[in-house]
């Protein structure tokens, strides 16, 4: 038998030890349930949300998940403007309790087998870094974190803004690109099946489905447009009208120069049609400045790879994202 004074001795000791380690684990075992970004526009402040379950959401303050919203709950949001939209859908910048959102909503009925599509994606993917928060939906609305850097169309413009100026680097640039790849290759391997970005006819209009997170990182958007290849047979088309331009891929364009567009005989095609518009998006990013020529020019080849005309030999989105990566280590950015 150990004698008292033992006793006490041991389970001191262990208790000083646990509580040691619990001081100096202790950021850690916050982080493990929590998602941080550094906001890049306050002097890289740490913002930091609840990591939640699918069917649960948390908005940056609060301390717990919540249920998706639905009908019932709507009667608490506050539209304050409209901020875009288009033939599917109005978006508006709304409050929920004292915290903005987007309030999502139909605006032709002609288009809700799209809208409710979107939704859909939208549902299967939560919760996942690499697509907008649902909060909730109800019928023809549905409401999505707000970011208030917006939509990527307006990235160069916000990096030129001064408190930008020492965050607009190669590396930065680069890492938009590494970025946007990523995007491809979680929708061409998710559980959901081999999507397509259909919503991609041309450069600024690819851009505006991608939000922009505060520590200036591309996320999944709009997923109205999203088809799913099943190979090896079943391949989609990206709508039912003729599509034109160099920004989308060779086996999107209507082939039969000596007669006009007929969708019936229009062939059909994969995911490589989005590694085709990579080297513009990229190039994009990176802009034309004198510091990103070197780095351009460790393209090449790759972007070579992604503007094969013949889509079986064109590289896909994880080769790109691979050499990308390779890249990046060769050139030491940082």
């Amino acid at each position: 038998m150990i004698p008292l004074s033992k006793s006490c001795t041991l389970f001191f000791g262990i208790l000083v030890l646990w509580i040691s380690w619990l001081v100096i684990h202790r950021r850690e075992l916050a982080d493990q349930d929590l998602i941080c970004h550094l906001d890049y526009e306050y002097e890289m402040m740490r913002r930091c949300r609840p990591a939640c379950l699918h069917g649960y959401f948390s908005l940056v303050g609060m301390t717990d998940c919540v249920p998706w919203l639905t009908c019932r709950d709507l009667g608490e949001i506050r539209v304050q403007e409209r901020i875009g939209g288009g033939a599917v859908k109005q978006v508006f910048l709304a409050k929920w309790k004292d915290h903005l959102v987007v309030l999502i909503r139909l605006a032709e009925p002609l288009y809700k087998e799209d809208f409710q599509h979107g939704l859909h994606m939208l549902m299967a993917f939560q919760p996942n870094r690499n697509v907008t928060q649902l909060l909730g939906y109800c019928n023809d609305e549905y409401i999505t974190e707000y970011h208030r850097h917006r939509s990527a169309d307006n990235l160069l413009d916000l990096l030129e803004r001064e408190e930008f100026a020492k965050y607009d680097t190669p590396s930065v640039r680069f890492g938009l690109c590494l970025n946007y790849v990523e995007l491809l290759v979680f929708l061409h391997n998710s559980t959901h099946g081999i999507r397509v970005m259909c919503d991609s006819n041309d450069l600024y209009k690819t851009l505006s489905q991608l939000l922009v997170t505060v520590d200036l990182r591309l996320i999944l958007n709009d997923l109205d447009a999203l088809p799913e290849v099943i190979p090896p047979n079943f391949k989609i088309k990206c709508g039912h009208r003729e599509i034109s331009g160099d920004f989308v891929a060779p086996e999107q364009r209507w082939p039969f120069t000596n007669r006009p567009f007929d969708d019936n005989d229009m062939p059909s095609y994969d995911e490589k049609s989005d590694v085709w518009k990579i080297p513009d998006m990229c190039l994009h990013f990176l802009g034309n400045k004198r510091n990103v020529q070197t780095l351009i020019f460790h393209l090449l080849e790759i972007h070579r790879k992604c503007k094969i005309i013949n889509s079986t030999h064109r590289a896909g989105a994880m080769d790109v994202i691979m050499e990308y990566k390779e890249i990046y280590r060769t050139l030491g950015l940082q």
